[in-house]
């Protein structure tokens, strides 16, 4: 089941706060970015952010499932993601933490 627009729109207002939010649809779900690094995914509209050594010192213990079928798992982000000043944090502490895209070559 492919995510609803409204979801991913009310993930990327609720993470705001974290810096520059903006999304992109790929393979049917939605990517999550923050300042131009992929920190979370919205697959069947639930929220997947990657997981980081400093988003697990934050969150502790939280529930882990991949985003869809092979892929390793992600933090699920359940009631959470209603408390817009933790998710934003999480967000943020997680794009600290993930390097920057690797710049794509020119097209011949």
């Amino acid at each position: 089941m492919a995510s609803d627009l409204e979801f991913v729109n009310y993930v990327c207002d609720q993470t705001a706060a974290a810096g520059s939010i903006s999304f992109r649809k790929m393979f049917g779900e939605y990517a999550v970015y923050c300042d131009g690094k992929v920190v979370a995914l919205v697959c069947d509209n639930q929220f997947f952010v990657k997981p980081t050594a400093a988003g697990r010192a934050m969150v502790g213990k939280v529930a882990e499932a991949p985003p869809y079928p092979g892929a390793k798992p992600y933090f699920l982000i359940g009631d959470e993601l209603d408390d817009r000043e933790w998710v934003s944090t999480l967000v943020r502490v997680t794009a600290r933490e993930l390097p920057l895209p690797k710049p794509k070559k020119p097209k011949r």
